[in-house]
């Protein structure tokens, strides 16, 4: 009997995302020109967007181990969904700056509140060889609301201009749905089987309980973190090349639609040859467009960069997550996942932080250079790490 891959939970989960996602993706492009507006410095929205990703890093180890402490994932899901939608029309009803620090930060608890449960429940309705295929479904279906997102933002201030209160009132609409989208979402009865020891750093103790070989991936995936920066740099190297605004974003759009095209079929294709196999790929080819950013100035060769780089997307987000699926206990799922997303949030910071000091010091050129020689040394280190499947 054929067995159905993409199961009722999974095609919910995959919607929610993308309305969650197409929500969150009207904001972004618009999130800086808005908070100067009403008054922020740049460097009072470093602060505000620093602490944010912090809170959202601490955040998902923590909830991810309440998950499998209590053997539960859709409330963890559910309130997650929930907190996001509402923080997006709070940020337009006040623009006083603890009001604003305390809407953002609740959208990103929203945010460590769902992904290790969330991720964990996509685990857990996938068998090992179709973990590829069943994240790399979820991963293209949120990357198309990263393609709606900026493209109905695009439209709406085309016709208003500056008029970005509405947007976020808008943007409480996609959020509507998705709260009520989980309601339809059938949970399987699982035990706990995970220790009720917890704190808000789990992201940091869950590494002296967890395998060998998770210890191990992780120091891969987190050195790669460590330079992996804000795609905002990227913008900016095309935006100084001489493209205007629309074009920059446009292109943003372009690079969502690639990775949301090729995410399914890449997933499909890493059950084939190997998850970790499929992974390498995609940081060769990161390593590759970083390099082509070191070193090109032509506008047309820019576009077939970011082309390269929904590949590498494509490849390596849902992959990484599927890859921890497979190697710990099903009952640590949510805490590993959210460990691993936590740790990556915070290695974000660093890696953006990094990058600006090298690009302020050196230049670009530079900058690209040495995110791409470091990636090929994780490439060389992932390549000679063997890890086994758990059942």
């Amino acid at each position: 009997m054929k067995v159905k891959i993409l199961t009722r939970t999974i095609w919910i989960l995959s919607i929610v995302s993308l309305l969650n996602d197409t929500a969150s993706e009207m904001l972004y492009p618009i999130m800086p020109v808005f908070l100067k507006s009403i008054g922020f410095s740049i460097f009072l929205i470093g602060v505000l967007e620093g602490l944010a990703e912090a809170t959202a890093g601490l955040s998902k180890g923590y909830f991810g181990k309440e998950s499998d402490i209590t053997g539960k994932r859709l409330p963890f899901v559910r309130w997650g969904y929930a907190l996001s939608a509402i923080s997006k029309p709070m940020m337009a009803a006040f623009v006083y700056p603890l009001w604003i620090f305390f809407a953002r930060t609740l959208d990103r608890i929203g945010k460590g509140l769902r992904t290790g449960a969330r991720d964990a429940m996509l685990s857990d309705e996938a068998e090992a060889k179709n973990k590829g295929r069943v994240f790399g479904f979820h991963r293209s279906m949120d990357t198309v609301g990263a393609v709606l997102g900026p493209t109905i933002a695009l439209i709406y201030l085309y016709f208003n201009p500056e008029n970005y209160k509405m947007l976020f009132i808008l943007a409480f609409v996609p959020g509507v749905l998705t709260i009520l989208l989980t309601l339809f979402i059938k949970e399987k009865k699982k035990e706990p089987t995970i220790s009720k020891k917890n704190n808000f750093f789990t992201i940091f103790s869950y590494w002296n309980s967890s395998s060998q070989q998770y210890r191990r991936l992780l120091v891969g995936l987190l050195l790669f973190a460590l330079v992996n920066s804000s795609d905002v740099f990227l913008l900016l190297k095309i935006k100084e090349s001489g493209l205007n605004d629309t074009w920059v974003i446009g292109t943003y759009i372009f690079y969502n639609l690639i990775y949301a095209i090729v995410a399914y079929p890449i997933g499909i294709l890493a059950d084939k040859i190997g998850l970790r196999k499929m992974f390498l790929m995609g940081l060769v080819v990161f390593a590759a467009v970083y390099t082509g950013f070191a070193f090109n100035t032509n506008v047309l060769i820019f576009f077939i960069l970011f082309l390269f780089y929904g590949l590498y997307a494509a490849a390596t987000e849902g992959i990484s997550k599927a890859w921890i699926s497979n190697i710990v206990p099903k009952g640590e799922t949510a805490t590993a996942i959210g460990t691993y997303s936590g740790l990556q949030s915070l290695c974000a910071l660093v890696a953006s932080s990094l990058t600006g000091y090298l690009w302020f010091s050196f230049g670009a050129k530079i900058t690209f250079s040495v995110t791409a020689g470091i990636t090929l040394i994780v490439v060389i280190y992932l390549g000679t790490l063997k890890t086994k499947i758990r059942t």
